[in-house]
């Protein structure tokens, strides 16, 4: 672990804490004595398998930037969306699979966003869901409202 302050590649650990999202480790750089904190999070390492049935690999950056979008402008504490995104990751990672259908993960977003803001679950929806036409749009918020 580099040094931030100095660049010096020789740190200690002096304190470590975990949570469930991620391991805290404060360091101290052993040539100018700085403390800087650290944040450790596991990486998932599965497949996504698209519409198209192309391959990539999964990018939390990517699903957080689609969730993101879809909480813009909504009255939704980052925290909130970070926890819903680890827990999206857990889901996945429990399915026990090393390739996973980008539609398994759209529903999983869809239900966690229609429990959290029905604004940020209709922006999402319209995407993923495709909607060709207003008719469409205008049934899905039947739907919603019919709850």
């Amino acid at each position: 672990m580099k040094c931030p302050y100095c660049s010096h590649g020789e740190t200690k650990v002096i304190e470590t804490r975990e949570t469930e999202e991620y391991i805290r480790r404060r360091r101290e750089c052993m040539r100018c004595g700085k403390r800087f904190t650290t944040y450790e999070r596991i990486e998932r390492s599965f497949v996504i398998i698209k519409k198209d049935r192309r391959r990539e690999r999964y990018r939390r950056d990517k699903l957080a930037l689609g969730i993101e979008k879809a909480c813009e402008k909504r009255p939704i504490p980052r925290e909130t969306i970070e926890k819903m995104i680890d827990e999206i990751e857990n889901d996945l990672q429990n399915l026990g699979k090393d390739e996973i259908e980008s539609k398994i993960i759209g529903d999983i977003v869809i239900k966690k966003l229609k429990e959290l803001d029905h604004v940020a679950y209709i922006r999402f929806a319209s995407v993923y869901k495709e909607f060709q036409d207003v008719s469409s749009f205008e049934e899905e918020l039947k739907k919603l409202k019919g709850e």
